[in-house]
Parts: structure tokens; sequence; C-alpha cells
């Protein structure tokens, strides 16, 4: 068979010359298909007075296979596919750039992730010491915003998202709760929410489980009287605390949280008790037991809080139930500051009707240094490092992100709550 070139064997001649050879080749490959060959090809036309034996001669070659027909897309996309993607995001943001605010300095992965977006402009609130202002936020969002990344200190409501006009999609909060947003005000405007489920429960248990036991063996005092001078010799009466092992731990709300507290407290060979709407059958894995409310305050040398912030929740403990405890229990909370009405807490513990505290969550935050709950020496605060680990928080940033990420491509969000 002569040796094919680039060139197509229907260049060059006059009309009528192409188009007997053009049929001639079309002949030629239904003829062929019949007897089970299949023939077609290109050859150079060196000279328009070529046989028409050598043409045929020239056109056979074998069919190629047919091409699988593409059934999905590969993710992430190719380099090639982000002009498509781009513009996209710019029917999403309206003719412009797809504009996202971030009312915090975030870990860089989940701001890389932002910025990746294509055609993506990300407004970033740079001050690490201090939380964006709801006025700037207001102004950031009244010059275009698609897209709000939030933290769990911003109160986010109807007034705040109209700033935006009409144009923001979505508001994604770097958190596992969301009380601080007006879902009903989000729902109304056809803005989807984007949150963090299920990111930080082992990490909130560490600090939970530390808290307690800082609390019980009142580390807080000892590391001071180290600072101030007050360490003496050795005092056999001195910094004595409240064993933790062996001692019956109360979980109110057994949720994740409440339960990876439990399996924590477990190898510590606590008595675990717990309470709630209902039985959950993951307390027989820890050999949790079942009880009311008012027999847990009764029996408990710990009381732990671990059930979300609602209507019927806020103010939960207060003075009345924490006089049902124990004397000499002790309380813990690290799930929202608002389940606990903190006058009541101080009278509490100044009055002696329970012995210590630990808190990692306050009202506010954070707590002014005018406190009352500073001045006592059985109450431990911590700064709400309940989920603090370079990891978590990572993680948490980058889930956030990926709510974000996901709109602008047109995709819905992965962690989305239900409004």
């Amino acid at each position: 068979v002569p040796q094919r070139t680039n060139l197509s064997p229907f260049q060059g001649g006059d009309k009528t010359e192409r188009k007997h050879m053009l049929s001639a080749s079309r002949a030629i490959s239904r003829a062929s298909c019949s007897a089970g060959a299949v023939l077609v090809g290109t050859r150079s036309i060196a000279s328009r007075s070529s046989s028409f034996s050598s043409l045929v001669r020239s056109l056979a070659r074998p069919v190629p296979q047919p091409r699988p027909l593409l059934t999905h897309l590969p993710s992430p996309l190719p380099a090639a596919f982000a002009p498509f993607q781009a513009k996209f995001s710019k029917k999403m943001s309206g003719g412009g750039a797809f504009r996202v605010v971030v009312t915090r300095n975030i870990p860089e992965c989940a701001l890389k992730m932002l910025r990746d977006i294509p055609g993506a402009e990300v407004e970033v609130y740079p001050h690490r010491d201090r939380a964006m202002p709801r006025e700037e936020i207001k102004e950031q969002l009244s010059k275009g915003c698609d897209a709000l990344l939030c933290l769990l200190t911003d109160k986010i409501d109807g007034e705040l998202v109209d700033a935006a006009g009409g144009r923001l999609k979505v508001v994604s909060t770097m958190s596992v709760g969301y009380n601080h947003v007006d879902t009903a005000a989000l729902k109304q405007r056809s803005i989807s929410l984007g949150f963090t489920p299920d990111c930080l429960t082992e990490t909130t248990a560490d600090t939970t489980v530390v808290l307690l036991m800082a609390t019980a063996r009142r580390l807080g005092e000892a590391m001071a009287a180290v600072r101030d001078g007050s360490w003496g010799t050795w005092d056999p009466l001195w910094m004595c605390g409240k064993d933790v092992h062996s001692s019956t731990v109360g979980i109110v709300g057994f949720g994740r949280i409440g339960q990876a507290v439990a399996r924590r407290l477990k190898a510590f060979g606590c008595e675990l008790l717990y309470t709630g709407p209902r039985e959950k059958p993951e307390a027989a894995a820890v050999g949790a037991t079942f009880v009311t409310v008012e027999e847990l305050f009764s029996r408990a040398d710990f009381v732990v809080p671990m059930f979300p912030l609602n209507d019927a929740t806020r103010g939960f403990f207060d003075l009345a139930r924490f006089k049902m405890m124990k004397k000499d229990a002790i309380f813990i909370n690290a799930t929202r500051g608002e389940v606990v009405n903190q006058e009541d807490l101080y009278t509490a513990l100044s009055t002696g009707e329970i012995a210590a505290a630990g808190l990692d969550v306050t009202v506010p935050e954070p707590l002014p240094l005018d406190s009352p709950l500073l001045t006592l020496p059985n109450c431990v605060v911590l700064p709400h490092i309940g989920s603090a680990t370079v990891a978590t928080r990572e993680k948490m940033a980058t889930m956030a992100a990926a709510n974000i990420v996901a709109l602008a491509g047109g995709k819905p969000l992965p962690f989305m709550a239900k409004l």
C-alpha cells in the first residue's frame, strides 16, 4: 500500500473530477463493508491523471475503532475546563467576580481553596486579635457578595444578609452549632446554610475531660501558688482535691460528644450516669445507666452538660438545680455558656451549694475581667478552646470552604444545614 501523507486525496482537480473521485470512494467503502473489510484512507495525489486503480489501492486501510463515549466528568476537572467553570462562577455572581467575604483570618489551607475558585475575589478580615465588626461585615456585603464564611461569634440575621442586595447565595459557618444564624431569615431569602458537623467531637471530649481533671485536682490554684510564692514545704492538707477515678459522673445529654466523654471516663473506672429525652442504645457500650435528671443530680460527683442550646435549654442550670446537686459536686460546662445562669452559678459556688466549677464557655465571651466568677478560687475558666487543635481547626475551616467551593461549581453543599 503506498505511503499516506497529510494531503487529502480530494484536493486539487476541477469540480467534476473531485465529484467523480468522491463518488468512487463512497462506492469502494460500501463494497468493502459488505465483504467484511472496511476500507477508508487518504493518499497524496501526485498527478491528476493517476489511474483509478491506483486511487483504489491508496484508499484502502482499516477503519479505526470508535472511541468510547464520555460517561462522566473527572474530578477534579482538568485545567482545560477551568474557563467553563469560571464562566459558571461569573454567571452565579451576576456577571462580576465570584466574591467571598471571610469574617476572620482562618487556616491558610481553607483560604487557598477559596482563592482557587476560578474568577473568585476573596476578602479576608486581616486581624487575628479581634472579630470583624458587624458594620464592617455589612459594608463588605454591600459591595457585592456571593458567599459569606463566618464564625460562631458573628450574628447572622436578615438585616445583615440584606446588605448584599439579594446577591448572597450561601452562608457557611465554621462551627457545628448555628444558633447565631437566623435560619428563618435565610430560608425566606433562599440562602443556603453550610456548617461543619461531626468534626470536633473527639477534640472537644478531650478538652472536657482535661477541664474536669484540672478542676477536680485544683490545677489552676496549684499553678498560681508556684508563681506567687505561696508554695511552701510539703503540707499533707494543702491543695487536696477530688479523685476522678472510681467517681460517679453524670452526663446530661448523651449525643456524640457526651458519648465520647463517657468512653474516656470509662477508662478511669468511673460509674457513668446519663439523662436526656430518651434512652440511647449506644450507652451499653460504655456501661452508662439511664436515670432521671433528679437522680443524676443527687448521685453524681461530676455533672457534665452535653446538650445543644435551644429555647428549652437556655438557662437550664439555675440555683434551684445547683441545690439539687451534692455539696461536693463539681460542675463542668464545655457546651454553651447560655445553658447556665452565671449569677446563680456564682451564688452556688460562693455559698457552698457545690464544690467547684470548670467552664470552657461563658456569657459573654471573652468573660469581662471584673466578672465575679474570676474572683473565685474554685472556678476554673478556659477561653473557649474546646476544639482548639491545629488539625481540628483546619478541618473545620476546609469544611466551611468546601461548601462555598461547591456552590461556585454549581454543586450541592456537602455540609448543608436543613432550614
